[in-house]
């Protein structure tokens, strides 16, 4: 049996990167994942993407939200 794997989940309702950075649209979590696990794949001002697969539990990403976006999910694979 496969240990449960933690990973970063994006509450769309609350995302809103115009409120991040009102002057450049940067999703600030995006800014510090160093994994690359979050990214603004249409561009600044839009929500971004998160690849879960890829998600290496380490929370910079929740911790840099300032809207409380983000948040710790567990899957069974």
């Amino acid at each position: 049996m496969q240990p449960k794997k933690t990973f970063s989940i994006i509450d769309y309702q609350k995302c809103n990167p115009k409120e991040c950075d009102p002057e450049t649209g940067k999703c600030l979590a995006a800014k510090v994942c160093t994994h690359k696990v979050i990214q603004q794949i249409d561009g600044a001002f839009e929500q971004p993407a998160l690849f879960h697969e890829l998600c290496m539990g380490c929370w910079d990403c929740i911790e840099a939200c300032p809207l409380d976006a983000i948040s710790r999910n567990q899957s069974s694979t």
